[in-house]
């Protein structure tokens, strides 16, 4: 998977340094800054590709000593240095065409900056669409950080290519400058929203919907000999994730049933998802109190009569606390 990413990451960053090319050309050609602000984007695109290509790099190096996690969290760090870029390059551009309004530049070879625009355009949004998309799949932040900028390149130069053909019927030159700060705007947008998914990785924030399927594959694959989990955790680290929890079970399990029951959980959680986990599951045994929610039959050493099992969610099963009826509101 991660040869599958670094060649993904590849593909980018070439393309990338061919459209800049090309972008700069059609700039040169035009004097448009509509057209300037597409290839200072470019420019980002290709520094972020270049960090990004380095960090998958890393992130596939395997555990060390001084990095028993992995090398995984660079990804974020690489897609919080992308949205940055981003932010600079939007701020670049909202100077340079705030400043030419004031004093404008005469701009030519309109519709020759089209075409080559159009079909740069083209082609980072169809490279967009791939990254982002393998970034899914394989939940990388750089590939997806890449993909939605390389979409918001293309969304940018389908309204930079409108706004250069009305400059074309109408020659209001003055338009070109306003349309670059619009896509200036847009373009911080992006960087900001880069930015935030990045920060929320590096700071292990909740990923709630993935919590909320494991939360689902749990409870439609409970066993009475699991009588609860709480305290769940779950960390991304790169593509990998890492899970810790705490399980109830009967208390007089010796160590070989606990650690069959420990192996069970594991085994359902890897069976069910195509990302590397790794597992620190603690075992709690139960009390008095847990009879009630407790179905396992033939218990011998059972207090209180079964009454209903406690559904499992994502608000009791994060909790540090074992499961009671009363906790059920």
């Amino acid at each position: 998977m991660n040869n599958k990413l670094i060649t993904t990451q590849r593909i980018t960053l070439l393309v990338g340094i061919i459209l800049l090319i090309i972008k700069f050309i059609a700039y040169f050609l035009t004097g448009s800054n509509t057209i300037l602000t597409d290839a200072l984007e470019s420019i980002v695109n290709v520094v972020a590709g270049g960090f990004g290509l380095f960090s998958l790099y890393i992130a596939a190096l395997p555990k060390d000593e001084n990095h028993p996690y992995g090398h995984g969290k660079i990804e974020f760090v690489s897609a919080a240095v992308e949205g940055v870029l981003i932010l600079m390059a939007g701020i670049l551009i909202l100077m340079k065409s705030v400043y030419n309004l004031q004093y404008p530049i005469p701009i030519h070879d309109v519709d020759t900056g089209i075409w080559i625009t159009a079909v740069a355009g083209l082609i980072n949004y169809l490279l967009g669409v791939y990254v982002e998309q393998q970034g899914k799949v394989a939940s990388s932040m750089v590939l997806i950080a890449s993909g939605k900028h390389l979409k918001s390149d293309g969304y940018s130069t389908l309204g930079m290519i409108l706004g250069l053909a009305t400059i074309l019927f109408t020659d209001w030159l003055w338009l070109d400058s306003v349309i670059a700060i619009l896509f200036g705007f847009i373009i911080l947008k992006t960087g900001i929203e880069v930015i935030k998914s990045s920060m929320a990785g590096i700071m292990d924030e909740v990923d709630y919907p993935l919590v909320a399927e494991i939360v689902q594959l749990l409870d439609k694959n409970r066993h009475s000999d699991c009588i609860d989990v709480h305290n769940l955790r779950v960390i991304k680290y790169g593509t990998a994730l890492h899970i810790d929890c705490h399980i109830t079970i009967p208390w007089y399990f010796d160590t070989r049933q606990a650690h069959a029951e420990v192996d069970r959980l594991e085994a359902l959680l890897a069976a069910n998802t195509e990302k590397p986990i790794e597992f620190f599951i603690h075992v709690d045994p139960c009390i008095p109190k847990s009879c009630t929610i407790c179905n396992k039959k033939n218990c011998p050493v059972r207090q209180a009569d079964w009454e209903q099992n406690v559904e499992w969610t994502v608000e009791n099963i994060m909790l540090n606390q074992k499961h009671f009826l009363e906790t059920q509101q």
